[in-house]
């Protein structure tokens, strides 16, 4: 009775023996793989952050950014962890026992890369999503071109699998970060030309205010992934004539961009219009691409176009184009590069801003070397333009000026700083009706390189 318990309650062995794991599963899982695409998310997001006032808020410009410096400091860092990798079995003395393996050696070369470059890529990709949601809660007008993100990721798999035969090939401890610094100098140098080769590096495409035409990560993509593909097939493949085919292919390309050069690359029909607030006179129109601050440019101007109320001889309109103004218009203010007026969506000094929107008004802005060399006519400009909008740090400088020239005994400057004074109280001191018709008289004359016809003060 004992006997037969026993039996039936020991455990049925399976007549299948359990199934061995696929070594690729644990090159993923474990290992340096993992570590390295740490190395590109800590590196790639450290250096986007430290420049997100100047992306955050636009599309273009925050994948501009993060392609820029996915190829700078992406490529390099890759590069030196296939390199790394690649070295492991000679630093660990098992090359010999790798050579007796059963799989050929492009299996066994692929099986200990591509988890490098597979989290590699998963590292950029991950610091691509945080960029473009930390831009879309500022972002007021266009989208993300989500073309270039597989072209950049591409790269970097390339650059990993190089320099993983690069680390197969040299049996050199700090061969990684020379590599790095070579890959680096590599991808820097043709930013700096002027000729199509400059396209050749991924480095020197920029998407600020540009859209990629449909072919063009395509072809970044053929070239960088067909070098690499052909060093991997020169290195580790039975037939090695078969890289021939890939090279061809990183050839083709390679003169495919070269070639068309900037052409590859179109203006983002948002960046030639304007969106404008015609309630106030004159009319204030920003950029299509940056609607959003439209609300907050018109408020950090209402106290210029509220003093201008009634007065006649004004342009049309602030305009926000590249180019100059046409004659009915004033330049306004440039929204960017953002960092500078625009962080995060808001203006961050509106009286500075204000402060250059009057001057475009006004005489100031008029490149006339005889206005601009006249005492009489360039103090009615900075008048004019300090009673629209007073300027920030005016009162400082003033005083700053002042007390130098007492202590040189500069009477003549003591005597322009005194007249620049009682210009501005003589305009602040005139009566609304008699003030509106003065500024009719003198934006009549804004554009004019005469400086007797502009009116007196």
């Amino acid at each position: 009775m004992n006997t037969t318990t026993l039996k039936r309650s020991s455990p049925t062995r399976s007549p299948f023996p359990a199934r061995a794991r696929h070594p690729l599963r644990t090159e993923l899982l474990h290992g340096f793989a993992p570590w390295a695409g740490v190395a590109v998310l800590f590196t790639l997001l450290v250096a986007m952050g430290s420049k997100a006032a100047q992306w955050q808020g636009s599309w273009s410009e925050t994948l501009s950014e993060l392609h820029i410096l996915s190829a700078l400091l992406g490529g390099p860092l890759a590069a030196a962890a296939g390199c790394w990798q690649g070295g492991r079995e000679r630093r660990r003395h098992t090359a010999e026992l790798r050579s007796t393996a059963a799989r050929g050696p492009l299996a066994q070369f692929l099986v200990a890369s591509l988890p490098v470059a597979a989290w590699v890529s998963a590292g950029y990709v991950s610091t691509a999503l945080g960029a473009l949601l930390a831009t879309w809660p500022y972002a007021s007008a266009g989208r993300p071109v989500l073309s270039a993100l597989p072209a950049d990721a591409a790269f970097l798999v390339a650059c990993t699998l190089v320099g993983h035969v690069v680390g197969r090939l040299v049996a050199w401890r700090p061969a990684p970060p020379v590599l790095a610094v070579c890959a680096y100098v590599a991808l820097a140098v043709p930013t700096y030309q002027t000729s199509g080769v400059r396209h050749l590096s991924p480095a020197a495409e920029s998407m600020s205010l540009s859209l990629p035409v449909w072919w063009q990560p395509l072809a970044m993509t053929a070239w960088t992934g067909g070098l690499a593909v052909a060093a991997v097939l020169a290195y580790a493949a039975r037939r090695r004539y078969t890289a021939l085919l890939p090279l061809a292919a990183a050839t083709a390309a390679a003169m495919l961009v070269a070639q068309t050069g900037d052409a590859m690359w179109r203006d983002d029909p948002l960046f030639e219009r304007q969106v404008c607030d015609t309630s106030l006179r004159p009319n204030i129109c920003v950029n299509a691409l940056y609607r959003g601050l439209l609300p907050k440019v018109s408020a950090a101007l209402s106290d210029v176009t509220g003093r201008l109320e009634g007065v006649e001889n004004l342009p049309v309109r602030f305009e926000d184009l590249p180019g100059e103004p046409k004659p009915d218009e004033a330049q306004l203010p440039m929204l960017t590069p953002l960092g500078w007026y625009v962080v995060r969506g808001e203006l961050i000094n509106p009286q500075q801003y204000a402060w250059e929107a009057a001057a475009a008004l006004t005489g100031i802005s008029v490149q006339c070397e005889a206005r601009g060399n006249d005492e009489r006519a360039h103090r009615v400009d900075n008048t004019v333009t300090d009673w629209l909008s007073p300027n920030p740090g005016r009162d400082d400088l003033d005083e700053r000026f002042e007390e130098q020239a007492r202590k040189r005994g500069d009477e003549k400057e003591l005597a322009r700083i005194k007249a620049d004074k009682n210009a501005l109280a003589h305009l602040t001191s005139m009566g609304d009706e008699g003030r509106r018709d003065w500024l009719t008289g003198y934006f009549a004359t804004a554009d004019s390189c005469d400086p007797s016809k502009v009116p007196a003060l």
